[in-house]
């Protein structure tokens, strides 16, 4: 009896384990991760605004970053990245565009890409941020 015990103690644990490397049961819904994502040169994006690509800049900084020093994206959305996955409905007349986002310095812009990739969109991260894209030439 003690064996059987063991041997169902043994099955369960595993079956555990392998559902949980597996994923299974995982209801983040998280279908990427950050090392999943798309990144852009700021150049690239230059490229593309100059081009007139069916592209959207979405700035995922404070209002405060926005409207402050570094200034911001001609034509830009602002939504911050701490609201981004409550408000990524707003975005959905936008759903046929690449959206790039931006931040500071690029990090933040890498959540807000996830966040997005994990909604359905098509997004990419601009490297560098705003920092990088007023020191462009």
């Amino acid at each position: 009896m003690t064996k059987i015990v063991l041997i169902i103690f043994i099955l369960i644990g595993s079956a555990t384990f392998i559902f949980r490397e597996r994923g299974a049961g995982n209801d983040d819904g998280q279908k990427y991760s950050i090392q999943d994502i798309a990144n852009i040169s700021v150049k690239d994006v230059v490229n593309k605004i100059e081009k007139k690509e069916n592209i959207l800049i979405l700035d995922v900084r404070t209002h405060g970053e926005y409207t402050g020093k570094l200034g911001h994206i001609e034509n830009s959305i602002l939504i911050p990245v701490q609201s981004l996955a409550s408000r990524v409905s707003e975005l959905e007349s936008y759903k046929d565009k690449e959206i790039i986002v931006v931040c500071r310095s690029g990090n933040r812009s890498r959540t807000g890409t996830m966040i997005l990739m994990n909604a359905g969109y098509e997004a990419i991260n601009m490297l560098g941020g705003m920092k990088a894209w007023n020191k462009r030439s």
